[in-house]
């Protein structure tokens, strides 16, 4: 997926990261433009069940995302991503993709980043605070209660100097009893 390059770049905008799962050389915030953080996801396994679907984090299209590049060994490349497909793709949700990302120092490299797509049946498409955070509430799954996720996922955020305002209402609205 990214020819010709010894390093290389991978972009995340959720668990990845706080909990990348792989080695990485360098850390560094970084913003793509054209695509934006999203509860939109229906998760099947982790956070939901077939029954009770829960919502996960997508990169979508429209707008523009802070989030982090971790800078990779080309010596790690087949191992980061074979790790990167398992965890991302296992129900083809997303698209491994080439993103052009610019780092807090500004300067400019292209990322291998993991962008929803839309046509997938998993795709809940833009919905309003008030209906993701009754999806959330309802939903549990292997990787446990779905309101967690949210709650934990604003609180790193947080702690990156993130805000994400939509994001923010839905767990308020989970978080509170």
């Amino acid at each position: 997926m990214a020819p010709d390059m010894d390093e290389f770049w991978v972009f995340g905008y959720g668990s990845l990261m706080w909990n990348p799962g792989f080695p990485y050389l360098e850390k560094a915030g970084a913003h793509v433009f054209g695509y934006r953080r999203s509860l939109c996801v229906r998760s099947h396994v982790h956070r939901g069940t077939p029954e009770r679907p829960g919502l996960v984090l997508g990169l979508d299209r429209g707008g523009s995302c802070r989030g982090v590049a971790f800078r990779v060994a080309g010596d790690d490349r087949a191992e980061v991503l074979d790790y990167l497909r398992a965890r991302e793709l296992v129900t083809h949700v997303y698209k491994e993709r080439l993103l052009p990302i610019t780092l807090a120092d500004r300067q400019r490299f292209t990322a291998i980043g993991y962008v929803v797509d839309r046509a997938h049946a998993q795709y809940a498409g833009a919905l309003d605070v008030p209906e993701a955070a009754r999806i959330v509430r309802e939903a549990i799954g292997k990787s446990g209660p779905n309101p967690t996720y949210v709650i934990n996922t604003v609180a790193h955020l947080r702690q990156m100097g993130i805000r994400d305002h939509w994001l923010e209402g839905v767990e308020r609205l989970v978080a509170t009893p």
